[in-house]
């Protein structure tokens, strides 16, 4: 037997006589080991199951409470004096063994006794200690074995999900609107969470309208996003884009299409693995940044931005203990799309910090390279050849996408993108549309433009229409374009340069085009 069970029955045949399991899931970690102690086909011999908190005291197998056993101490010298095979769940325990007072002192001690006496006593009984953190004394560190308490399984949060469909879909209480890959969906977003906190975010998406559909995997989302900040490393980013908000890159966003839904068992029946992820470089202000956004809406998966700076903020050495965090938060938030922007800043060459930069990138990189779970990374990059080699090299990323200044259809596609989004409102529409020729003249005065630039020629123009109350017209939006001088004439070099390690080093995230009135491109090739 493989699994939690299989290294408990393991360990409970091996006569270990403490064992650590880290686990918010108190009731479940009960459920399992009592599973495994009354099992005969697992065990030779049965244990019986008591239980301790600080509240309660030790509990009997038959429920009652032994008297005067709340102090820790005081628990652990009765389980001393109990010779019955037996299983002894502390729960609260962690509390007592830290603080460097007589009182964790002997609780310290009564817990070595315990390892001593158990490993040489004739009956078989093991300490099993639940705690939310691991915090052991360096005293126990030899006398402790840690064991992994898996996060529920997705058929385990699909039992969950379908037994709760079955309890409220009768009566017409619920009416419930998914599909068996939609439930799948909703297994695989709670994926991470304990069973309370999927069971309290299923609860929520029924009870919000009376409806259980796709459209309240949002609300599983939101749970998510609670356990994404208690970690404190990785920030959950609203995506409210869609990759039809960002104008041109057609290469790029055939390739990211073709990789949707690419984590679900339909996938697997293909052979495929999930994705690992894209490094996106290119020009400042091209849409870097807004593709990863977007893909996260596209594909509806939670967005988590790794910012590298505050891994390597706090105290001296807690660098690679937060990467750690990050990735396990991550990962523990699988499917998702983990977006590290301006990577280079984080993991340049040449830093001079006593060895703590190449530990961190270490573990980023070992991970990006062995990792299984569904986390697709969207790394963005303005100055690629200030990163190391190894980040490059293939299986770390999927493929290595490069942005260049908008061809004009894709300045056509921007302009449209900003446009129609601000003449939504009455006050700006006045009689200004969007009609071939005044495309093309938008283009023709902004060749060479970042599609960042274009945004704020459209915000310079309305802030002029604004100033005199009145419609946006089309000299308004040509003005801004040309009294400001873009990023392509103020640094020509270093465009040059970005683009001529790119060309024979990445994809074209644009597919070559030529332009036609309506602005669209018809593409000749690149990527697919």
């Amino acid at each position: 037997m493989r699994g939690f069970r299989g290294d408990l029955t393991q360990l409970l045949k091996a006569r270990f006589p403490v064992l650590y399991i880290e686990s918010y899931e108190e009731q479940r970690v009960v459920a399992e080991v009592s599973a495994v102690a009354r099992d005969a086909a697992l065990l030779r011999t049965l244990r019986t199951v008591w239980t301790w908190s600080a509240t309660g005291g030790l509990i009997q197998p038959d429920g009652t409470p032994r008297q005067g056993t709340t102090e820790p101490a005081a628990a652990l010298e009765a389980v001393l004096r109990t010779e019955v095979p037996a299983v002894f769940i502390f729960k609260d325990l962690h509390a007592a063994l830290s603080g460097g007072d007589r009182t964790v002192d002997t609780a310290i001690r009564r817990v070595r006794d315990v390892a001593a006496a158990f490993k040489a006593g004739q009956v078989p009984r093991v300490l099993v200690i639940v705690a939310p953190v691991l915090r052991i004394p360096v005293e126990l560190e030899k006398d402790i074995t840690i064991v992994d308490f898996p996060l529920p399984s997705e058929d385990e949060i699909r039992g969950l999900l379908d037994g709760m469909i079955a309890n409220n879909a009768g009566g017409g209480r619920i009416r419930i609107g998914l599909t068996g890959e939609d439930r799948e969906r909703f297994a695989k977003a709670a994926a991470g969470l304990t069973l309370h906190e999927a069971e309290n975010a299923f609860a929520r998406a029924m009870v919000s309208d009376d409806v259980l559909d796709i459209h309240d995997l949002d609300v599983v989302h939101e749970e998510k996003r609670q356990a994404v900040r208690k970690s404190g490393v990785l920030e959950f980013v609203n995506a409210a884009v869609d990759l039809a908000d960002v104008g041109g890159l057609e290469n790029l966003k055939r390739w990211l299409a073709k990789r949707d839904n690419s984590w679900l068992a339909a996938a697997a029946q293909y052979g495929l693995p999930a994705p690992r992820g894209v490094l996106i470089t290119g020009v400042p202000g091209c849409g870097k940044s807004l593709t990863a956004k977007a893909v996260s809406a596209a594909w509806g998966l939670p967005l988590l931005r790794l910012d590298v700076g505050r891994v390597f903020a706090g105290i001296v050495g807690s660098s690679e203990q937060n990467m750690r965090t990050a990735i396990r938060t991550a990962e523990a938030t699988a499917p998702c799309v983990l977006w590290v922007d301006e990577i280079e800043k984080g993991f340049a060459t040449g830093g001079g910090d006593s060895g703590t930069t190449p530990r961190v990138f270490g573990t980023f990189l070992t991970w990006m390279q062995e990792k299984t779970k569904a986390v697709f990374v969207i790394a963005t990059a303005n100055d690629i050849e200030r990163l190391p080699a190894e980040l490059l090299r293939k299986g770390r990323f999927d493929e290595i996408f490069f942005v260049d200044l908008p061809t004009r259809a894709e300045r056509a596609s921007i302009w449209k993108v900003h446009l129609a989004r601000r003449m939504r409102h009455k006050a700006v529409a006045g009689e200004l549309t969007l009609d071939d020729r005044v495309l093309r003249e938008l283009c023709d005065f902004s060749a060479g433009y970042s599609g960042a630039e274009i945004e704020q020629a459209v915000v310079a123009g309305l802030f002029d229409a604004f100033s005199e109350r009145r419609p946006l017209r089309q000299d308004d939006l040509i003005r801004a374009a040309v009294n400001m001088v873009p990023l392509s004439v103020t640094q020509a070099e270093r465009v040059a340069a970005i683009r001529g390690w790119a060309e024979t080093r990445a994809v074209a995230a644009t597919a070559a085009e030529d332009w036609d009135p309506t602005g669209s491109a018809t593409s000749t090739g690149g990527a697919g």
